[in-house]
């Protein structure tokens, strides 16, 4: 222990010092060196000399790109600080190439976030800073500029009749006393490209590069159309946010509570300081309902960030909130790093939705960011859900958020009523219960909407030999293969394909079964039960072309009766106001899964697609098949007990000391042979320990392997680290991220470090 503690101390003042070499400039004599952070696996900066033409420059500042040579590449890079000495020989350090950016990418609040993020994260810094780049600027691709006219040292020392004889060019000194120009003002003053460029050749007047100014964001009236009326408890909502400081706010509010018209007035208000806001959503499918909602409230201009868009629009859209002109920007998770320089609000709708993790690369959440970055501008940030996570409940159960509560559903609407159907022992050819078939046909029957909830993909999860028990299975991972209605089999995972056989492999038999439901079988089946209905099948394949997920909405928005059929992307904050039947087909597997966050990911989605009924006029239902009717969660969520559920999840979490009430990291390896995979882990696991000590501060669950074992010919296993502080987990990483880096182990793996993992199975 004692061991522990002095090394916490030691890694505690090296990232103090490490921190501050950052953002300060060495002031001790020497050669000037740049420290560049390079997209790298390497958790470190490089450093460099001076570009050859700049020497007499003033130093480049934090937050600039550069094209550095690397091994034998040219690669972009960003200037995390400048140094007066070097512990490389000077002869061997190489210089900087070009100079790509006049001024830093970055406001230094921004910076000096993404500078924590790689810490906290334990992500090489050069793939976090240039993450935080849309993809144009990550390849040198330069910045939309304009360029200005100033005085030069010379002259700006220069007497104020010097001049006089030459009344243009003293007319063009005094327009540049107070600062720089734009040309185009110049122009308008009756200044010629002939007077500038004598004053040039004098060597009084230089131009300089910047980007575009912001538009004027002194709008007298940004409202488009009037708000809507807030009911009292709304209104308590709205005032309950203090603009002017930060403070995390956790806004619980029933599916279909105005949560959204809550964010709105919010932002009406921080528009009218001149201020920006910044709205994350968790889906691409959710960005145009809430673009249109917030364009047609605001007359201002707003930006959009998600991946659908391509290099061009998503380098417009950060410019435009770089530079001001983008009052309100609106996105999916990597919108977090939208450069808004004036923030005055950070709103998370759908707080508990898993996707704000990233799952690959630099794994950050963007609701953990928002929280930190709208700490380090003084900001309030706002997490929306009527599911909250159990996180946000936990800290506002400690005093670090503060909880807000819509109780109730707005506009007099109230919440469906469940019915939980035992199909145990049903004969279920279709599907469906015969209970569920005749509501569906209660509800057409009245023109209403009916959505079906089948969170599987495809035709028919399984094929398998009716004679011999062959399952068509993934050659390169350890998953069945889901057959697909173009009469392919798909893996899911690695997206391999085969064509359907027509017998069987192993034994020739033609009796070649379909086993489960997809959302093709259930888009089928339905077709066949109502031809007379439009089926609308809603997932990943049928809403893969551009907008083809919009044009599904404002279809089924029309109101005519309809079925809805999808997946998990149907139950995230749509409205659908004549939809008056839910029928949830496939949950079962969540309530007994050998993964910690199964149960609270279930009842999250289940409350959540049971929010869609009944939005509008008229009352809604939710019929649940389950082959567990008397399970006690599921009781609890049927009587719209979500909070009680939260809290018994997590008394469950406290006994068994997992987060949130500890803190919890993921080792991940993968590699051909499953022994090498295995041995890294455990060197890892036996590294810390002899490293650190052995400590009851630090349990090591593993290895063990993955959920899915082998993923596209490779192993995956992983060592889950488990730590009641905070401080000790992060020495831990950082001292074994250096030497996983170094190790000969590594070498024969992928390897990953996941803090604060949200998939552990």
């Amino acid at each position: 222990m004692r061991r522990l503690r002095a090394a916490k101390s030691a890694h505690t003042t090296r990232k103090q010092q490490g921190f501050k070499t950052l953002v300060n400039s060495d002031k001790d004599s020497g050669t000037l060196v740049y420290q560049v952070a390079v997209p790298s696996p390497l958790r470190r900066t490089f450093d460099y000399l001076p570009p050859a033409e700049a020497s007499c420059q003033s130093p480049l500042q934090p937050g600039i790109r550069v094209r550095v040579p690397f091994g034998r590449r040219s690669v972009v890079g960003v200037i995390v600080a400048p140094r007066s000495n070097s512990q490389i020989a000077q002869q061997r350090l190489k210089a900087i190439g070009d100079v790509l950016d006049a001024e830093p990418l970055f406001n230094e609040r921004l910076f000096s976030l993404l500078l924590w993020s790689a810490r906290y994260y334990h992500h090489p810094l050069g793939e976090v800073l240039l993450k935080a780049l849309p993809p144009a600027l990550r390849t040198g691709k330069a910045l939309p500029t304009e360029t200005l006219w100033r005085l030069t040292e010379h002259g700006l020392g220069l007497p104020a009749d010097a001049l006089k004889r030459a009344p243009r060019q003293q007319q063009v000194l005094r327009l540049l006393q107070n600062g720089e120009v734009e040309r185009p003002a110049l122009a308008a003053a009756g200044v010629t490209s002939a007077t500038l460029r004598t004053l040039r050749e004098k060597r009084l007047i230089e131009t300089v590069q910047r980007r575009a100014e912001p538009e004027n964001t002194e709008t007298a009236d940004v409202l488009a159309e009037r708000a809507l009326e807030l009911t009292p408890e709304q209104r308590a909502t709205v005032d309950a946010i203090d603009p002017a400081h930060y403070q995390a706010y956790l806004l619980e509010g029933e599916t279909g509570s105005g949560k959204t018209e809550v964010y709105l007035q919010i932002i009406a208000r921080v528009l009218a300081r001149g201020q920006q806001a910044l709205v994350l959503v968790p889906e691409i499918g959710l960005t145009p309902q809430t673009l249109a909602r917030f364009r047609n409230r605001f007359r201002c201009r707003i930006a959009a960030v998600h991946s659908a868009l391509n290099d061009g629009e998503l380098l417009e859209a950060w410019h435009a909130a770089a530079n001001g002109s983008a009052r309100i920007i609106v996105g999916t998770r990597s919108a977090i790093f939208s450069p808004a320089p004036n923030l005055g609000v950070i709103i998370v709708d759908e707080e508990h939705d898993a996707s704000f993790k990233q799952q690959e690369g630099f794994r950050y959440s963007a609701r953990d960011l928002a929280v930190m970055r709208a700490n380090r501008d003084n900001i309030p940030v706002v997490l929306g859900s009527a599911t909250p996570s159990l996180e946000s409940t936990h800290n506002c159960q400690a005093g670090r958020y503060r909880h807000l509560e819509l109780r109730g559903r707005h506009g007099g609407a109230i919440q469906p009523t469940w019915h939980l159907v035992d199909i145990r022992k049903l004969n279920l050819n279709t599907g469906f219960s015969a209970a569920a078939i005749q509501a569906m046909e209660d509800e057409l029957a009245a023109g209403h909407q009916v959505l079906v909830f089948l969170n599987r993909r495809g035709l028919a999860p399984t094929v398998i030999c009716h004679d011999c028990a062959w399952i068509a299975k993934c050659e390169s991972c350890d998953a069945r293969m889901t057959l697909h209605r173009r009469g392919v089999l798909v893996c899911h995972h690695c997206q391999r394909q085969r064509p359907v056989p027509d017998s069987c492999p192993a034994c020739h038999s033609p009796q070649l079964q379909y086993l489960g439901q997809g959302t093709e079988r259930g888009e089928d089946t339905l077709l066949a039960m109502f031809p007379k209905v439009p089926v609308i099948r809603v997932d990943r394949d049928s809403t893969r072309k551009k907008n083809a997920f919009t044009e599904l909405v404002e279809e089924v928005n029309k109101g005519k009766p309809c079925i809805l059929v999808g997946t998990q992307m149907l139950a995230k904050g749509h409205h659908f106001p004549n939809v008056t039947l839910v029928v949830v087909l496939d949950i079962d597997a969540g309530l007994y899964s050998p993964d910690f966050r199964a149960a609270e990911r279930t009842g999250q989605m289940i409350t959540q697609v049971a929010g869609r009924a009944g939005r509008g006029e008229q009352p809604g239902r939710v019929l649940i098949q389950t082959h567990y009717r008397d399970h006690p969660l599921l009781d609890l969520l049927a009587r719209h007990q979500y909070p009680t559920f939260a809290r018994q999840l997590l008394a469950e979490r406290r006994l068994t000391d997992m987060p949130p009430y500890t803190n919890m990291a993921l080792i991940r390896a993968e590699a051909t042979i499953a022994g090498n995979a295995v041995a890294l882990l455990e060197a890892a696991r036996d590294y810390c320990n002899a490293t650190l000590a052995p400590s009851p501060e630090v349990r090591y669950l593993g290895p063990f392997p993955a959920a899915l074992e082998r993923r596209n010919n490779r192993y995956r296993y992983q060592l889950r680290l488990i730590v009641n502080d905070r401080g000790p987990l992060h020495l831990l990483l950082d001292t074994l991220g250096s030497w996983l880096e170094s190790s000969e182990l590594a070498r024969k793996c992928r390897w990953s470090l996941d803090v604060d993992p949200i998939e552990t199975s």
